[in-house]
């Protein structure tokens, strides 16, 4: 087993996995667009179905035009915390697969698992880098596709906080509780050796 930042696995695994987390509490701090683009080089990198390459990442930086665009689309509640954020980015699949527009499209039924793997990659980059990253899917759904330009075939799937972890004093007293890194369930809820098990 593998022990750190108050969390402990069954199996040994590399820390790494333990110590990334979504914090809430981000520092202000403004992030260089350099740093972001890396980030989504690990990203794009993920694995796909048929090397597809679904996800598409749609991005402001705090301070930007486009901020509070982006920000407006997020639930009140996640306005909150992701104002404090260094970036705001919005996780977007293919839905179909061949060439835009064309007879030739067919539907993919893997474009939310790929772009799924994609947002893993980020979020263990993002830690690597220094951040963290926070992904959520507080926000208002068809508001998301108008304000943010989405056309028919693709579908957005998450919106994702970056930046530096903050001072967690910032967040009102019922998130700083929870701002500690989230346990899992155990491995044997999850995972199922030939038959499965509704759990």
């Amino acid at each position: 087993m593998t022990s750190s930042n108050s969390r402990e696995s069954q199996y040994p695994i590399d820390k790494l996995f333990l110590d990334r987390w979504s914090p809430r509490a981000y520092s202000n701090e403004p992030m260089p667009e350099a740093d972001l683009l890396t980030i989504l080089e690990a990203a794009h990198w993920a694995p796909s179905a048929s090397n597809l390459q679904p996800w598409r990442f749609l991005y402001a930086l705090r301070g930007s035009e486009n901020w509070d665009k982006f920000l407006s689309v997020l639930i009140e509640f996640n306005q909150g915390w992701v104002k404090s954020a260094a970036a705001l980015l919005f996780v977007i699949s293919r839905t179909h697969s061949g060439e835009l527009g064309s007879d030739e499209q067919k539907p993919s039924y893997s474009h939310s698992f790929d772009a799924g793997a994609a947002w893993g990659f980020l979020a263990v980059q993002a830690h690597l880098a220094g951040y963290e990253a926070h992904g959520m899917t507080g926000f208002h759904v068809e508001k998301s596709y108008e304000v943010l330009g989405i056309p028919d075939g693709f579908r957005v799937e998450a919106a994702v906080a970056i930046g530096k972890i903050g001072d967690k004093n910032q967040l009102p007293e019922k998130l700083r509780e929870r701002e500690v890194p989230s346990q899992r369930k155990p491995l044997s809820d999850v995972a199922f050796n030939g038959t499965f098990i509704a759990k």
